[in-house]
């Protein structure tokens, strides 16, 4: 599928409250996988990710080119800015032709340039306060504050730290914030999609996770809000499990389904936005 990112008008998107400082899991966990990288050899970085088709280089390639996305993204829009890059943007096909595209260097070269757009990022969201965390910036359902912006850009490095990791049989941290902040974005991100390309069906999902402990109910229309659950929402499908587990489903990745009594097209969002439902 193609982006239609929402740039006019209301955000598509917004967690209420918002994620608080965002920009520490985001930064924590790059770090944490740029040293994890240190220690590989090179028949773990020629080995397969998750990714289908995509070596552990090849997703390295791919998150030093997205931190350089985030970093202008984060940048222009606390210089009041916001980009407009991703209309028409295809998030299956266009990666992988950057990738295919991206020149040969060697691993430790490799390394060292998702190392520096590592620190590029942190530049970008040094010094951010409320005021600034409430800017939009760009990312791909359009324009969304940029605490929204920095929790897409944790959750899709959150996932593709375990999309290396796990075939190599190395432990990924959990860190509760970061996976916290994570399934919150995965469980809303679809929806938001599909609220782009002019979907019109509304209704509500709750999400009861452990470990952590997370509970919300996601709210999707025209817009999506991410908010705490009370105790009014006790009769909405709901959605519970372990919290990591929670954020591997709704990234189509561990290969099980999420499945609810009502509303299962919610939980199924992403599916569709990434044209692989059924």
């Amino acid at each position: 599928m193609q982006l239609t990112p929402r740039y006019e008008g209301r955000p598509v998107l917004r967690f209420d409250p918002p994620v608080a400082d965002p920009g520490i899991p985001l930064l924590r966990q790059r770090r944490r996988l740029v040293a994890t990288l240190g220690g590989l050899d090179a028949e773990q970085w020629a080995a397969a990710s998750r990714c289908s088709g995509w070596s552990c280089r090849d997703v390295v390639s791919h998150l030093s080119s997205v931190n350089a996305f985030w970093a202008v993204s984060i940048a222009s829009g606390r210089a009041g800015r916001p980009t407009r890059f991703l209309a028409g943007f295809d998030p299956v096909a266009t990666p992988a032709q950057m990738v295919d595209a991206a020149p040969e260097v060697t691993d430790d070269e490799l390394l060292a340039g998702l190392a520096t757009s590592t620190e590029a990022l942190a530049e970008a969201l040094d010094g951010i306060d409320a005021a600034g965390w409430a800017q939009v910036a760009e990312a791909p359902p359009g324009h969304l504050a940029i605490s929204e912006v920095a929790v897409h850009a944790l959750w899709d490095a959150w996932v593709h730290e375990r999309d290396i990791c796990l075939p190599l049989g190395i432990d990924v941290d959990s860190e509760a914030d970061e996976v916290a902040a994570s399934l919150q974005y995965a469980v809303s991100i679809g929806p938001a999609l599909l609220a782009t390309s002019g979907a019109t069906r509304t209704g509500a999902l709750r999400v009861r996770a452990v470990d952590p402990a997370v509970d919300v109910v996601v709210e999707v229309g025209p817009d999506v809000v991410v908010r705490p659950a009370t105790a009014a929402d006790q009769d909405l499908p709901t959605v519970r499990g372990p919290a990591v587990g929670l954020v591997e489903s709704f990234s189509l990745r561990d290969g099980g389904r999420v499945v609810v009594t009502d509303g299962q097209w919610m939980v199924d969002a992403l599916a569709v936005a990434f044209d692989q439902a059924g």
